[in-house]
């Protein structure tokens, strides 16, 4: 155990320990990892992680041990917990941390020596602990009367008498019933904050019911409705009053509803479900505004009006690609821990995908045994894709079958059959969580662009926007691309912040650019490259972002070394980011690194072998053959290329040069006419100027265009 007991230290404290496990060591108080006796640096959550198991390292920690140490005083998915014992067993390698099926996890590393005691406590000389505001979780109810404005107007004496007798009978009394504080009371708004979360469901429906018997022998005057919102969260206690996340969720969640609503978290309805006679109605996933934090979002119904109220209003669409990983079966003699283990990190693999919603761990654990109704496990956790899976276990050969299917009709989108042993159990977890991760990204987006573009179009908002796009941003040189480009700034008027609609913005300009449609100079060069930047500032942890980024820094700016900086960070979030490979794969080959960028690109394929942009990938592995003199190669990839996308006159300028090159001259000229007859103001020059590409291999390429017959 710690010398301290497992406690925080105030601030200033300062404390000596280290921890020693055969190569590694943990040293406490500077907050440090050496491994074999060098310094490794790690993330400040990760440390917290792996201090907590050092510090237990005789017994197994539960995840909500964890999940408290490493995150004191907030409210976290599980899949964040999961993310950091991930990032810790490539460290440290993946038997270093065990899973214990149902409890926890344990340091697997043999302690080398007892840990050196703590220092006593110091504070600093002259130090004085600064006054810190209370920090705690919370249950918050935030909630007002519907169209108070206007009741107020017609009616001031009724509203105001109405609403006198709902705060003593209804608010006032029996708040204090349910074990809640009342933190506001106004003209028409409420604050509660509740000890739980079960009894701020249970106020809050009581509530709506007995505003609802009233209502009927009541003047429309006098008759209220009432919207309510409720979260678990992180909040402060500043002089009695509640500031943070908590408070805001709910604000954003009250808000959002209608009459007689009231709208929950997944938090408060994992806490609540099955304590209460109360169905919870999936609303899909809604970015709260405050917060900027997508949430599933449920609403609470009482059993009585769970019927009426489904029949009288229409489910809400769900805003973004939502996807539950149920617990992998496994066959009788197989051992459980693997299934459990390979979903948990799928979960975590697929949780770095910023453009789809997953779905924790442990809102799924209890699904085990009820996978005979997918449709109704997928309408309780409020999602439209499923992935299932099974495990078969023959002697130390093991047997994987992953399924993604579409939740309302059971329709199979993707499906992949994984062959390995179990004497490498950890490294086969962790390279079937990564394929499947890359390999259903693909299937799914196409799923999501299907559903938008078979929607009427009179009120999509950004989101639809950007999945609209897509179904034309590769159809190039046609009204569809064009259409493409208008969507994507469609997408940012609606919502100026939303990264991956700037992300794909720039991604449009590149693509355009390629084309010779419109050679980035100027306005434009400064519009895509300012689009691809405040995609990172606005999401800087998404790797697809900053794998955009940092191609239209090697595009445009020919700063191609921030560029691989920005390939290394993005994949350092997301291994299995396929567009990340391929992209760091397309700036090698400008700077002739040929080898390098054919290793990168394919990873990407390997990752995404149906990717929509294989063409392009195609296309980068023939540019690499070309700056290499590999110039048979890169015909054979140029053409496949040109066989997927026909229209992409990247592949055909460098297929041009390779033909050339291999002596097939009347083949090369034939394809620059091709060319021209599209382009007909094409000039060599022209191209020349913004082309990235290194010298000599710059020069090599041009002059086999001006060689095929293009105008210099």
């Amino acid at each position: 155990m710690p010398a301290h007991g497992g406690r925080r230290l105030p601030r200033g404290t300062v404390v000596s320990q280290k921890l020693e496990f055969g190569h590694v060591a943990v040293l406490a108080g500077e907050r440090s990892l050496l491994v074999d006796g060098a310094p490794v640096v790690l993330g400040a959550r990760a440390f917290d992680v792996l201090l907590a198991l050092a510090e237990r390292c005789d017994r197994v920690v539960s995840k909500a041990e964890l999940l408290d140490l490493a995150w004191p005083g907030l409210v976290v998915e599980e899949n964040n917990l999961t993310v950091q014992i991930s990032a810790l067993r490539r460290l440290l390698g993946h038997e270093a941390i065990a899973t214990v099926t149902g409890r926890g996890y344990r340091l697997a590393l043999a302690a080398t020596g007892k840990p050196q005691p703590a220092l006593a406590a110091v504070q600093a000389p002259g130090h004085q602990p600064a006054a810190r505001l209370l920090r705690r979780l919370a249950t918050v109810v935030q909630a007002d009367v519907m169209d108070w404005a206007r009741l107020v107007e017609r009616d001031a004496a009724a509203a105001a008498g109405a609403w006198k007798r709902v705060r003593n009978e209804l608010i006032e009394r029996d708040v204090p019933r349910y074990g809640g504080r009342l933190i506001e009371l106004t003209a028409e708004r409420v604050q509660i904050e509740f000890g739980s979360a079960v009894e701020s469901v249970d106020w809050s429906l009581a509530l709506q019911r007995a505003l609802a018997s009233r209502r009927g022998a009541l003047t429309d005057t006098s008759a209220l409705h009432m919207r309510i919102g409720i979260a678990v969260d992180d909040v402060l206690v500043d002089d009695g009053k509640l500031v943070g996340d908590g408070v805001n969720v709910a604000a954003d969640l009250h808000l959002s509803a209608g009459h007689d609503d009231v709208l929950v978290t997944q938090k408060v309805r994992d806490f609540a479900y099955g304590k209460l006679d109360a169905r919870f109605e999936p609303l899909g996933v809604r970015l709260m505004r405050r917060t900027r934090r997508p949430m599933q979002v449920f609403r609470a119904l009482s059993s009585i009006d769970a019927t009426a109220r489904a029949a009288a209003r229409p489910r809400q669409a769900v805003q973004m690609a939502t996807l539950a990983v149920l617990p992998f079966a496994s066959d009788v003699g197989s051992d459980p821990y693997f299934g459990d283990g390979i979903t948990e990190e799928i979960i975590a693999a697929l949780s770095l995908n910023r453009a789809l919603f997953v779905i924790a761990h442990g809102s799924t654990l209890h699904y085990r045994s009820r996978q005979d109704d997918l449709a109704a496990v997928a309408d309780e956790l409020g999602v439209r894709y499923l992935l299932t899976g099974s495990v078969r276990q023959a002697d130390t050969q093991l047997r994987i079958h992953v399924r993604l299917l579409h939740a309302a009709d059971q329709r199979i989108l993707w499906q992949q059959r994984y062959d390995g042993s179990s004497a490498d159990v950890f490294s086969f977890q962790s390279e079937i969580a990564a394929s499947v991760a890359a390999a259903v990204a693909p299937p799914l987006q196409d799923e999501e662009v299907a559903r938008v573009r078979s929607r009427p179009t009179e009120h999509y908002g950004a989101y639809d926007c950007v999945l609209r796009a897509l179904a034309g941003i590769y159809q190039l040189g046609s009204a569809e691309f064009v259409q493409a480009g208008d969507l994507l700034r469609r997408a940012i008027e609606i919502d100026p912040d939303y990264a991956q609609a700037h992300a794909h913005l720039a991604w449009w300009y590149s693509l355009a650019s390629a084309e010779g449609r419109a050679a980035l100079q100027g306005v434009e060069s400064r519009l895509a490259l300012d689009h691809a930047m405040q995609a990172v500032r606005l999401d800087g942890r998404d790797a697809w972002t900053l794998s955009v980024a940092g191609y239209m820094l090697s595009l445009q700016k020919q700063q191609h070394t921030q560029a691989l900086e920005l390939y290394e960070q993005a994949l350092s979030i997301n291994p299995s980011c396929a567009a990340a490979w391929a992209r760091s794969g397309a700036t090698l080959s400008y700077l002739g690194r040929c080898d390098e960028a054919l290793n990168r690109v394919q990873q990407a394929m390997r990752l995404s072998p149906f990717d929509q942009h294989l063409f392009w990938y195609y296309t980068i592995c023939g540019s690499a053959c070309f700056g290499g003199g590999r110039y048979d190669e890169s015909v054979a990839w140029l053409g496949k290329a040109l066989r997927l996308n026909p229209r992409y006159n990247g592949a055909r300028r460098f297929l041009i040069g390779a033909l050339v090159q291999t002596g097939e001259l009347a083949e090369a000229r034939a394809l620059a006419q091709e060319l021209l007859d599209e382009l007909p103001d094409f000039s060599v020059r022209q191209f020349g100027q913004w082309s990235p590409l290194q010298q000599p291999m710059r020069d090599k390429l041009l002059q086999a265009l001006e060689t095929a017959g293009l105008p210099p």
